[in-house]
């Protein structure tokens, strides 16, 4: 990129460029609800494949941030005011009337249900319900393959990590912390407050995309009994 965009280009108020080496950019903006709709904006774009769009190989959102990975031969400046032009609109993001939505059946028989009852003030049926009454919607993957962090849930569930994590959380395990909620893909270390369990097969790479759960996901949790 051109010295002056080697540090910071604002696109908008709260929105930042940054280079990342030669073949890619770094979105950063204030909070999962710009990167979803950032990437709702970018998405097709990249998917019609014209223009310097066309050197885009993917876009990987997190928490903060959206990463635009691009080729070797891109010209980074050309794709960065392309960015730039695109996203000057972006507003915050809202699930989308056509958005993919998935149900996950869950047994709330987690081992720290009691504790995230006493955490939050609520009663165990009602932290269920506030777990299943409002949609989640998936605002990024990590940690595992497969592992989706779910946002946009009842505010009541926030809650704080374990101070030590288990050296073993099993498969299947819905979980939450802070603003999030989960389920953990495989047997895996985790410090997540352990809700529920599921028989939901997050990752299979026979499957297209291996992931169950991708970005702009919107996802029920419905109760079931043991």
């Amino acid at each position: 990129m051109s010295p002056q965009g080697s540090s910071t280009s604002p696109v908008g108020p709260s929105v930042r460029l940054l280079p990342m080496g030669d073949a890619a950019l770094l979105v950063e903006t204030d909070d999962i609800d710009a990167v979803l709709a950032l990437d709702a904006v970018l998405a097709p774009l990249v998917a019609a494949n014209i223009g310097v769009w066309a050197e885009v190989d993917e876009l990987v959102p997190a928490a903060r941030t959206l990463l635009v990975v691009a080729r070797p031969t891109t010209d980074l400046d050309a794709l960065a005011g392309a960015v730039a032009e695109a996203t000057a609109g972006a507003g915050r993001a809202a699930p989308a009337a056509d958005s993919p939505a998935v149900e996950i059946p869950v047994r709330y028989d987690g081992p720290d249900l009691e504790e995230v009852s006493g955490l939050t003030g609520l009663r165990v049926d009602e932290v269920v319900r506030a777990h299943t009454a409002t949609p989640w919607r998936v605002g990024f993957g990590g940690f595992a393959p497969g592992f989706a962090y779910l946002v946009g849930g009842d505010p009541r569930l926030h809650v704080a990590r374990h101070a030590e994590p288990r050296t073993r959380v099993p498969a299947g395990s819905v979980a939450v912390a802070g603003e999030y909620s989960g389920v953990y893909p495989r047997e895996s270390p985790g410090g997540w407050q352990l809700i529920g369990t599921t028989d939901v097969v997050l990752w299979d790479v026979a499957r297209q995309p291996p992931a169950l759960l991708v970005p702009g996901t919107t996802v029920h949790f419905v109760e079931v009994r043991r």
